[in-house]
């Protein structure tokens, strides 16, 4: 596993972003874990996740991507932070964006699109915490393309999550990641795996977070929803 990864898993669980216990999901499923990006709540937070995020993206997608965009709400800071980190680290300037939950109708910036104005010739790189359905993807991919002025004007490259949950998207026997790029044609990657979660803390750690306990949980889960 690269050092980032293990170190990226480390600081999940030191900012109380990925959780262990019972946790009910927006899907009704009853997961032993959890993961909210909305914990990270401080600059030096922030600053360290654009780092782990422009690693991972260097190494899917390399440089050939202009735009990122961050889906509203929570992708809309990791769209800034990453697009910040990635100047700093690779020394590549790329623009950001979001989607408005409401198109504004007044104004120079009116439109659907918040940040950048994504164009036709854009190279795009959609970035989120985390998908179980892949539902946001669902929302957010009509408003890309409907920027576009000429049929596939606008190349979605990727999709980059912080953490695939590795369980069965809802009515598919495949992952989120893997049905988004069934469905879209474009890769779907994420920083680390739950498997590398599970190696990092218990195969290879101390056993002091993901305990025998949590384990048998976390496998009991997969025994029904894996992928």
């Amino acid at each position: 596993m690269e050092h980032y990864k293990k170190e990226f898993i480390d600081f999940m669980v030191e900012s109380r972003v990925l959780k262990f216990g019972e946790f009910t999901l927006k899907s009704g499923r009853k997961s032993p874990f959890f993961m909210n990006a909305g914990a990270y709540v401080t600059g030096s937070q922030l600053a360290r996740l654009g780092r782990y995020y422009a690693h991972a993206i260097h190494d899917n997608f390399g440089d050939d991507f202009d735009v990122l965009f961050g889906p509203a709400y929570k992708g809309i800071p990791l769209a800034v932070t990453t697009a910040i980190a990635y100047f700093e680290l690779f020394g590549k300037e790329v623009k950001y964006c979001c989607d408005r939950k409401e198109t504004k109708d007044h104004g120079a910036d009116k439109g659907a699109i918040l940040g950048y104005n994504i164009k036709d010739g854009d190279r795009i790189i959609i970035i989120e915490d985390v998908t179980t359905s892949g539902k946001s993807i669902e929302e957010v991919y009509p408003k890309i393309k409907a920027q576009e002025t000429s049929p596939n004007g606008i190349k979605i490259v990727g999709e980059i999550v912080s953490l695939n949950r590795l369980e069965r998207a809802p009515d598919s026997s495949k992952s989120a990641l893997e049905t988004i790029t069934d469905k879209y044609g474009f890769s779907a990657r994420a920083i680390v795996t739950m498997k590398d979660v599970v190696d990092a803390l218990y195969t290879d750690g101390d056993k002091k977070i993901i305990t025998e306990e949590i384990k048998i949980k976390i496998d009991d889960y997969y025994r029904q929803w894996g992928c």
